[in-house]
């Protein structure tokens, strides 16, 4: 979790010194799947009981928010290309 969830924030800075659309429709396709595996590792660790599910509720609220986010950039950018 640490490698995918620190690697969100590294990628997101790529993203913004992306020098084309291509660019960064390509980089922020990354920062989604980082962000997706991130939440894959945190609610493994809330099945099984690695940390309790309470503990973990408002970071996975935060994770799932964060995907919204970068997925809506991402479709976007998407759409503005083919425009």
């Amino acid at each position: 979790m640490l490698r995918s969830g620190t690697s969100v924030a590294a990628n997101y800075r790529a993203v913004c010194r992306s020098r084309s659309k291509a660019e960064f429709v390509a980089k922020i396709g990354i920062v989604v799947e980082e962000i997706d595996e991130t939440i894959f590792w945190i609610e493994l660790m809330a099945d099984t009981e690695i940390f309790k599910k309470a503990r973990l509720k408002d970071l996975l609220t935060e994770a799932n928010e964060l995907l919204a986010i970068f997925a809506a950039s991402q479709r976007t950018a998407r759409s503005s290309m083919s425009r």
